[in-house]
């Protein structure tokens, strides 16, 4: 079972088991992962934003599977038989497209892996219909994949998240600037990463330290119209 978990945000990135709070919009992923020996067909398409985990769930399921690792901009050189002999994880699948010799080995890894009973997973940035591959053999492989997506954070795990980030950073916010961002920030980790390595960069050397003045020009700075809450 997994029970901690890091992201893979830009602040001392860790991918073991540490800090970690599953919420609504992580938990279906997470199962998955948990789940992996019971995937239908042996695999999964895993998808999310940037910054919402996806890497780091990928060494989870590597910890857990004893599974390689490969970027999918490296698999026209990679050695397919060889990678093929456990189980695998393709980051970043969306690459191969239009690149015929990435879609082949892609293609043959995909066979290879599952005719030899083992597991393969593979993420992505979005489904794999909106990936525009050529080769429709794979195309057709990567569509029948059941899909499960990391979603963009509740205010929860932003929370989490943006307080995890300061904490790194040997900062401690003033109790109001959590509440201010986590409702009008944009809602991704992307998002968290930059405005907490902003509001530090600007933090320095100012008496008052991080208050809210400090974050909500900083917020206006990288998020224009955010002044409104979220919904």
């Amino acid at each position: 079972m997994i029970r901690q978990l890091r992201f893979d945000l830009p602040v001392r990135p860790a991918l073991g088991r540490g800090d970690f709070i599953v919420t609504e919009a992580n938990a279906m992923a997470v199962a998955m992962i948990d789940d992996w020996a019971h995937w239908p067909g042996g695999k999964l398409v895993l998808t999310g934003p940037r910054g919402a985990g996806k890497t780091h769930l990928a060494h989870v399921w590597r910890d857990l599977s004893g599974a390689s690792l490969v970027a999918a901009r490296d698999l026209a050189q990679a050695d397919i038989p060889a990678l093929a002999s456990g189980h695998v994880c393709v980051e970043d699948a969306q690459q191969v497209a239009g690149e015929p010799e990435a879609e082949a080995a892609l293609f043959h890894l995909h066979n290879l892996v599952l005719s030899q009973g083992g597991a393969l997973l593979v993420t992505a940035d979005a489904p794999p219909q909106s990936w525009g591959l050529a080769l429709p053999d794979l195309a057709s492989r990567m569509s029948g994949t059941t899909l499960t997506a990391l979603l963009p954070p509740d205010d929860m795990l932003l929370t989490v998240v943006l307080a995890k980030l300061f904490a790194d950073r040997q900062i401690v916010p003033a109790p109001n600037v959590l509440p201010y961002l986590v409702r009008r920030m944009p809602r991704s980790f992307d998002m968290a990463g930059q405005l907490v390595e902003a509001i530090d960069d600007a933090a320095l050397g100012t008496p008052k330290g991080v208050n809210l003045p400090l974050a909500r020009r900083i917020l206006a700075e990288l998020a224009p119209g955010s002044d409104a809450p979220q919904d």
